[in-house]
């Protein structure tokens, strides 16, 4: 999950990741078509049929905040760069300095706004250092926000009751999850109707290639960038198509993309349970703390509570009817960060006595969803979308319950909860998706692209450490930077250990001997 995975307020900064690995690899570029290779603005050759994506012109227009925007356009399908176009919406922060060249930025998700996350808060992106030495760029991959977004259901009442509908079975039943695949079919429909043939094509792998391009517009031989959580895959699946094109990479909460879907939600929710615990130990000593005992204890009493809010009936003040998955959301919302550990106290206080409304503040912040019932983005329609494109929980031949009973194994407090709005939502819907599924690299070790940072923070709940020491491992030029901490993401968050060491390795390209374990 990535603020989580239906990214909310906080989710920038959190980017849920998963790694969605495919069946084959696509072509470089496209077979047939013909035709001489011509320059593109780098004075690169491009085949033929690519060239007026690789060489169109850009224009700038301010908006707002020293930044200014543009739109690239790119094929909607990269194995048929004849047919139909969509357009990835940039953001530039300009450097201060004189450049080194341009960081490309991507926040997470998948569905995070890299376009929002550079527009609204350049200075926290990046250091003031790197924000002097490049132009920094957020883009909205394709489909995302801006970028010709997919949309599944356009009225918020039905969004509404995709999200936080009940059911008229009781969770974890067949009569549940046949009612759930009902409301699937009919969310997957929607998708195909409203996504102007994009889906299908919302994989990493396409938008590695859009990222070329950006790459090339913007005059740079190599490309510099910096990803987080999702974003980590989006620049490892680049590297893996384009080594001779990586420059200056740092890969931060990374995701391990070896790992089927079902392994990775199973690792990840373990995650959280470690955040819980971790919470909890910091909890426990003070006066306000709403818990008593020992932290196992204190553990069980959070699951009995998720065993039985169902039965309770709590509304919220708009009238909607709290139940142990959206519970179970909020928590998970709380978890990303150590700075919001407050925050869960309060929603735990506020539940005991009763009160649903803190519980739906913090889902609705997972979910995008403002106070007025309106959402703010897309991020959870491109979430589900994307994990259909990529993933393999329609074909991995795991039934949906045995599914729930391994996460819950390897999460004992959160896991079953948290995987009824997440796991089987997304089996339900990638069962019954209208396209197929993207072919995506098995090999990921890049072969003769420069170093690339990877940072890992031994306490992260989405992107556990494990990950990051396993996709150092496996790109053939990567180098592990740990934190040891809590939270998802470290950098440019004011650890002055992990901030120096990116910075050194973005500006002047210092690559330290050995990991800092800062």
């Amino acid at each position: 999950m990535t603020p989580p995975r239906r990214l909310g307020a906080l989710a920038v900064l959190a980017a849920a990741a998963l790694a969605l690995s495919g069946c084959g690899i696509l072509p470089l570029f496209p077979s047939g078509g013909g035709g001489a290779e011509r320059p593109g603005p780098t004075g690169e050759d491009v085949p033929a049929e690519l060239e007026r994506f690789y060489t169109q012109e850009l224009e700038w227009t301010g908006c707002g905040g020293g930044v200014d925007c543009t739109e690239v356009t790119v094929p909607i399908d990269w194995s048929e760069p004849a047919g139909g176009t969509t357009t990835v919406a940039i953001a530039r922060h300009k450097a201060s300095g004189t450049p080194l060249g341009s960081l490309l930025v991507n926040p997470g998700g998948p569905g995070g706004s890299g376009f929002d996350f550079v527009r609204d808060s350049a200075a926290y992106v990046v250091s003031s250092e790197v924000l002097g030495a490049y132009d920094v760029i957020g883009f909205d991959p394709r489909g995302v926000n801006r970028s010709s977004a997919v949309a599944c259901y356009t009225d918020a009442a039905d969004q509404d009751e995709w999200l936080y509908g009940t059911y008229s079975a009781a969770y974890g039943t067949e009569a549940w999850y046949a009612e759930l695949t009902d409301r699937a079919k009919a969310w997957a429909a929607a998708c195909e109707e409203n996504a102007g043939g994009l889906l299908g094509h919302l994989d990493a792998a396409s938008v590695a290639r859009d990222m070329d391009v950006i790459r090339a517009l913007l005059g740079d031989e190599r490309l510099h960038y910096l990803g987080y959580s999702y974003g980590t895959y989006l620049g490892t699946i680049y590297a893996q198509l384009f080594p001779e094109k990586v420059g200056r990479m740092v890969l931060d909460g990374a995701v391990d993309p070896t790992v089927g879907d079902l392994d990775a939600l199973a690792t990840q929710m373990a995650g959280f349970d470690s955040a819980l615990r971790a919470y909890m130990e910091w909890c426990l000593p003070q006066s306000d703390c709403p818990f008593r005992g020992d932290a196992d204890s204190a553990l069980r009493s959070i699951r009995q509570m998720l065993e039985t809010v169902d039965g309770r009936g709590f509304r919220a003040s708009d009238g909607r009817v709290l139940d142990s998955a959206t519970v179970a959301t909020g928590i998970i919302f709380t978890l990303y960060s150590e700075s919001y550990w407050p925050y869960l106290s309060e929603l735990f206080a506020q539940l005991r006595k009763g009160d649903a409304d803190t519980v739906f503040i913090y889902a609705d912040a997972y979910n995008g969803r403002e106070g007025g019932g309106t959402y703010s983005d897309n991020s959870g329609d491109i979430y589900t979308a994307v994990t259909c494109d990529e993933g393999t929980l329609a074909t991995d031949g795991v039934d949906v319950f045995a599914g729930l009973e391994r996460i819950d194994r390897a999460a004992p407090i959160l896991g079953r909860y948290a995987a009824y709005d997440d796991y089987a939502v997304l089996k339900a819907v990638c069962s019954n998706w209208p396209a197929e599924v993207a072919e995506l690299p098995t090999d990921f070790s890049a072969p003769g692209a420069a170093p690339i940072m990877v940072i890992g923070t031994t306490n992260d709940p989405a992107t556990p450490y494990a990950n990051a020491q396993v996709l150092a491992e496996l790109l053939s030029s990567g180098f592990l930077v740990t934190y040891q901490g809590e939270g998802h993401t470290i950098y440019a968050q004011g650890v002055r250990c992990i901030d120096d060491t990116v910075d050194a390795y973005l500006i002047s390209g210092k690559v330290p001997a050995s990991d800092p374990i800062c």
